[in-house]
């Protein structure tokens, strides 16, 4: 059997609380050897260690998300510098910039949009900083906020490279993303009905510049759609990217572990 890895798993959520033995025996039957658990809080963070520690599969990432900045300190280096030490933290994040609910389309002012954008740009980059610092590269997101993203991913390069995580875009924003030295990963939009572009991104992307990836507990595979999503699931997705590039599933197996191989911190 093809071994996959989910490089980008919410399983600190809720919705995995009652039965994650399980999820982890289900992942494990469809060839999924390793999955890596996203941090998104200070707290998400520290949880994502301790399933790492209970588990061997799995591994973690820390850092603050852009839309969970609420309880943020100003500087989050400090808090997040002694988690990185970790012997399974693999990468920093998941950071970046979220400019897609921005405080204007709830009632606030184009002034309140302005500090907030500040605000993720000041912690983005921060997350990066700590990156050069410890040797790790940084799982990022973005919605509609690609070109400030990689703006910004671009004064680090050849220090840190990046995932952008859940890649929507099109082939020239992969090509952009790919001469930065980062590499892209694909979830399960990919299988959706509506997502040629996502495929036709997938189809032009080289093999090892790219991830699989679930963002479980979002974004399930047809035909589970609108479903929980879970680790298991990323062997639909290879299956659809595979079909899309005209390859066999092995061949992306290979390609997609060697990228994350060549990307997590300590994997071998």
């Amino acid at each position: 059997m093809e071994t996959f890895y989910d490089t980008h798993a919410h399983l600190t959520s809720p919705d995995f609380a009652n039965d994650l033995p399980q999820v982890l025996e289900r992942a494990e039957a469809s060839g999924v050897r390793r999955v890596v658990v996203i941090g998104t809080d200070l707290e998400s963070s520290r949880h994502a260690i301790e399933l790492s520690e209970a588990h061997e599969s799995l591994y973690a990432v820390v850092g603050w998300h852009p839309n969970d900045l609420g309880e943020a300190p100003d500087d989050v280096r400090a808090s997040l510098r002694p988690l990185c030490d970790h012997r399974k933290v693999v990468a920093l994040g998941e950071t970046g910039l979220d400019h897609h609910r921005m405080p204007s389309t709830r009632g606030g002012s184009a002034a309140d949009d302005a500090c907030l954008k500040d605000r993720q740009e000041r912690v983005f980059r921060q997350h990066l900083e700590l990156a050069c610092e410890m040797g790790l590269n940084c799982v990022i997101h973005q919605r509609d906020a690609l070109r400030p993203t990689l703006d910004i991913l671009a004064e680090y390069q050849g220090r840190v490279r990046g995932q952008l995580h859940c890649f929507v875009d099109g082939p020239e924003d992969m090509q952009r993303v790919l001469s930065l030295g980062s590499l892209v990963s694909f979830t399960g939009v990919a299988t959706f009905k509506n997502a040629a572009l996502v495929r036709e991104t997938a189809a032009a992307v080289p093999l090892g510049s790219f991830m699989l990836e679930t963002d479980c507990p979002y974004l399930a595979p047809a035909p589970h759609r609108g479903k929980r999503c879970e680790p298991a699931h990323v062997r639909l997705i290879a299956e659809a990217l595979a079909q899309a590039r005209q390859c066999t599933v092995s061949e992306l197996s290979q390609g997609t572990c060697a990228a994350a191989h060549g990307f997590f911190r300590g994997w071998s």
